[in-house]
């Protein structure tokens, strides 16, 4: 009798560390579709600024409204959400047409919104975005 609390102690802490392990892994999933963004997209207008910032051919990466604009050619523009779908972190640059996640070292394609590199597996939110007297507006009524 005296070796079953002890057996019953090394079960009780197997099972909490699993469900510690367990809780690890969720917040590190590649399934997640959001990562810890409530919101990823903006709920109203965001005015980006001058709409020529972004050259023709070029992206811009607006970190503090958590986007990034593609600007494929004279007139046309291409928003995304610049927030990772894997775990919610802001990409820190963009080197080409590759953006870049400082946190895990997820990459997307900046033109598109695909992930090329995991572990985020989920592309980047599209964003409306058009231009109003020569300033680029992105979000909802874009």
């Amino acid at each position: 009798m005296s070796g079953q609390p002890a057996a019953r102690r090394t079960v009780l802490k197997g099972v909490a560390l699993a469900g510690a392990a367990g809780l690890g892994a969720a917040a590190c999933s590649t399934e997640s579709k959001l990562g810890h963004a409530q919101v990823p997209t903006p709920t109203a207008p965001v005015d980006l600024g001058a709409a020529d910032a972004v050259p023709v051919g070029g992206t811009r990466l607006y970190r503090e409204q958590r986007l990034v604009v593609y600007r494929p050619a004279e007139g046309e523009y291409r928003a995304f959400s610049a927030q990772c779908t894997h775990a919610g972190c802001v990409l820190d640059t963009v080197e080409g047409t590759e953006g870049n996640c400082p946190c895990h070292g997820s990459r997307f394609d900046v033109t598109t919104g695909e992930a090329v590199r995991g572990p985020a597996t989920v592309p980047l939110p599209e964003v409306p975005v058009t231009v109003e007297g020569g300033k680029l507006v992105a979000g909802p009524q874009a």
